[in-house]
């Protein structure tokens, strides 16, 4: 045993050339058929991340100068910079009004400037932050639509391959072709039947009766 372990190794070095030795993997996989899977996976990656990334800046490049600066606003109020100088500038003019600096004399002190000045800054703050979420909102809604369509069609794809495996299963006489889920999954799901339900479920809950589960409803289509 030991012989031919020695001679497989000494054949492993020959064919990796000499050197340090090789060994070639047993599994029938080679590293080069490992590396073009990688390669291939990172691929499809790389596409769909440079996909979204075009989508990104082609949506930017849409946007108006109003929603630019709404943006460039709320960036800046939601950073750290903004909150110093707010520090800074509260924090001076409460202490000039105070009189804790003697060699400037007070020019507010019943507050009354900074409550106003406040109160107009938080106005205007707001109003670009809303300008924004209602930007971002619309876009994440279109995102949502996206999601449900390629659901859709993924759904539609796995009962049509129901559909042709139950068909195959049939032919070759396996038993569980004739299971009845197989018939229920063979239905396409209609998306709005299956929303009725959960309102209606939703609905039976807030009036405390007893709340059924949801199941997909499905629309039977007579198989091709």
């Amino acid at each position: 045993m030991e012989k031919q372990i020695l001679s497989i190794e000494e054949e492993n070095e020959k064919t990796t050339g000499g050197g340090v030795a090789e060994k070639i993997p047993m599994a029938g996989v080679t590293r080069k058929g490992k590396k073009a899977s990688t390669d291939g996976m990172g691929a499809v990656v790389d596409r769909n991340i440079a996909a979204l990334i075009t989508r990104r800046q082609s949506e930017d490049a849409r946007k108006t100068v109003e929603d630019r600066i709404a943006d460039g606003i709320t960036r800046f109020t939601g950073s750290m910079l903004f909150v110093y100088l707010h520090l800074m500038i509260f924090g001076s003019w409460i202490a000039i009004n105070l009189g804790w600096i003697p060699r400037i004399p007070r020019f507010d002190p019943s507050f009354v400037v900074l409550a106003m000045a406040a109160s107009v800054e938080a106005i205007f703050l707001s109003t670009f932050v809303l300008i924004s979420q209602n930007r971002m909102q619309s876009a994440s809604d279109r995102r949502a639509d996206l999601d449900l369509h390629v659901s859709l069609l993924a759904e539609h794809e796995v009962t049509r391959l129901i559909s042709l495996v139950t068909e195959i299963a049939e032919k070759m006489g396996i038993e569980e072709a004739k299971n009845p889920e197989l018939q229920e999954l063979a239905k396409d799901v209609a998306p709005e039947r299956v929303l009725d339900k959960m309102i209606k479920a939703e609905e039976d809950l807030s009036n405390g009766s007893c709340a059924v589960p949801v199941e997909l409803a499905r629309v039977a289509e007579p198989r091709k």
